[in-house]
């Protein structure tokens, strides 16, 4: 596998770099500099073909189209196998407060891997044999109230990784039947966007990725890290930014926005839609009025993984860890959920958050997760000494497409600025829906765990996970970051965290485009200059109709919300 990330990485840089610059670089050596267009792109050419060559032992790529076909085997090795081969997911529809709490109680004696949550249902990674001692625990509503999702995750985890492939660049036959097609390709000269991310990319790619922008873009790119990891590594950053002459020197602060992924190891979308939008806002650069605009008057953090331990970990060894990689009191039981380790409300009453070997383990104190101590300390260090205001956070997890405002940790208070909240939560959902009709919902991230229906009695339903120590209330009530919000994006369960390489593109262009009407709403235009920049006029207005009602429900459904939670504070 470390072979095969290597080689990615070579491949895909050499490819970026003939894409980005068809004409050569300026700062490439005169050798390289040709008078002719066609020449230049050759010798990228030859260099890249060179290394799938001499990688792959492929004979020379002189023969007829079509004759290069290599395919390695598509079964999934007896190491995945043998960890993932007997396991299912299973998707558990709630409606009690006594289904939750024994769903919950049942998850922490078994120790099971929960994928994900909101308020109507629990989707939850088991072994086969476990199925019958789960339901036994299990009240008998419960009993036939669940769906598999994934009947062969082991092979579903296995054509998550970039596939050892080499195919005609001529496009391939799908199969209506195998949705998972990641495959790695001899490809003709294409977009910047059908290169990178045409796959997930491993951390031994996307950080010399970072350092190419950095280099071919120098005028307002540059390559930061906010923290070192518990192994060492550090957690890289670009930030992105036109900023004022040393003449200029604006007696402000600089207002930033800070977009971060990857906390969560085996959300790969989340990190590969960090970078999504910063290539988007850093090649646009110059070219569109409103991105030169925002880039001109905020700076740009973006953090494609603030766990690159266990981003590593999932490519090298597990897939669907987790956690970061530090030890804990137990030897056998590795990693502290990074979104549960801030200080503010961390959660010690949590039999989860006290258990090690739980998925979402807090660790033994607020900010025992090296990476989350780490990276506060950046942000409140930028906050208190580098003339910075950080006036938007934007945390990028998977899956169930929601888009989540504070508080996380209850339902049982109300963040002071609630009403904009909402506001701009409706808009980036709105943002979205335009951009390809996938549908986000909106809620406070408390309600993205538990749904508040006991309305008579005042009682909140049990939670299958804590919501302490999140980093999306730290960052709006200890840097009173006004617009903090968790963003969980594709899918809503038919991959879960092994969504196919297919969905890279289009989902880092909703959200990119989301995230430009969050930086047009802070410039005070509601996040509607500039729209025709970005997509067709007509085309927006068909889908702006079509999603109408679906808008109008949506605004109901959080002013019900809303109204309801007033009531249970009274």
């Amino acid at each position: 596998m470390r072979i095969l990330t290597n080689c990615c990485a070579l491949f895909t840089l050499v490819a970026f770099a003939e894409a980005a610059y068809p004409h050569g670089h300026p700062s490439l050596p005169a050798f390289f500099q040709q008078s002719s267009p066609s020449r230049t792109r050759s010798v990228f050419s030859r260099l890249r073909d060179g290394l799938i060559r001499s990688i792959w032992s492929i004979p020379s790529c002189t023969a007829e189209r079509g004759a290069t076909n290599i395919k390695f085997d598509s079964t999934p090795p007896s190491t995945l196998l043998a960890r993932y081969g007997g396991d299912v997911v299973l998707r558990f529809a709630i409606n009690s407060p006594q289904e939750a709490a024994a769903l919950t109680e049942a998850v922490h004696i078994l120790f099971l891997d929960v994928w994900e949550f909101n308020a109507d249902w629990v989707d939850i990674r088991l072994a086969k044999d476990v199925v019958p001692s789960l339901l036994g625990l299990l009240p008998p509503s419960l009993q036939h109230a669940h769906t598999p999702l994934m009947h062969d995750l082991a092979q579903a985890i296995f054509e998550s990784y970039p596939s050892l492939t080499i195919e005609d660049p001529s496009p391939p036959a799908h199969d209506g039947n195998h949705p998972f097609v990641p495959v790695l390709h001899t490809i003709p000269d294409t977009d910047e966007t059908n290169i990178f991310f045409r796959n997930y990319q491993p951390l031994s790619v996307i950080i010399p990725w970072m350092r190419l922008l950095r280099s071919l873009f120098p005028t307002h790119v540059r390559m930061i890290n906010v923290g070192v990891s518990y192994e060492g590594r550090d957690i890289p950053a670009l930030r992105v930014g036109v900023h004022p002459s040393k003449a200029e020197t604006p007696s402000s602060p600089r207002k930033t926005i800070i977009i971060t992924g990857g906390s969560h190891a085996r959300e790969w979308i989340s990190t590969s839609t960090v970078n999504y939008i910063a290539y988007s806002f850093i090649t646009a650069y110059g070219k569109s009025r409103e991105i030169t605009r925002l880039l001109e008057e905020f700076d740009w953090v973006f953090i494609p993984t603030l766990n690159p331990d266990g981003y590593v970990y999932t490519w090298e060894t597990d897939r669907l860890w987790r956690k970061n990689r530090q030890q804990t009191s137990l030897r056998f039981c590795r990693g502290v959920d990074l979104d549960h380790a801030y200080s503010f409300q961390w959660d010690h009453d949590s039999s989860a958050a006290n258990n090690p070997c739980s998925e979402s383990f807090a660790g033994e104190g607020p900010f025992q997760g090296v990476e989350a101590r780490r990276f506060s300390n950046w942000a409140r260090n930028e906050t208190v000494n580098n003339n910075v205001t950080i006036v938007a956070f934007v945390d990028l997890h998977s899956y169930s497409q929601q888009i989540l405002y504070p508080y996380s940790y209850t339902c049982s208070k109300a963040p002071p600025s609630l009403e904009n909240l909402e506001e701009l939560a409706i808009g980036l959902a709105k943002a979205i829906r335009t951009t390809k009709g996938e549908k986000y919902t909106v809620t406070a991230a408390c309600e993205g765990i538990v749904e508040l229906k006991d309305q008579q009695d005042k009682k909140f339903w049990p939670r299958i996970e804590s919501g302490g120590g999140s980093a999306l209330d730290w960052f709006y009530h200890e840097l009173n970051v006004k617009y903090s919000y968790q963003i969980k994006l594709r899918d809503t369960g038919g991959y879960g965290f092994l969504l196919p390489s297919k969905n890279i593109v289009p989902t880092g262009l909703e959200a990119f485009n989301a995230i430009k009407y969050m930086g047009h709403f802070l410039l005070g235009n509601k996040g509607i200059e500039g729209a025709e920049e970005s997509r067709d006029a007509s085309a927006a207005l068909g889908a702006e109709m079509q999603g109408d009602d679906d808008e109008n429900n949506e605004e109901a459904n959080i002013e019900l919300r809303r109204c309801r939670r007033r009531v249970m504070l009274m």
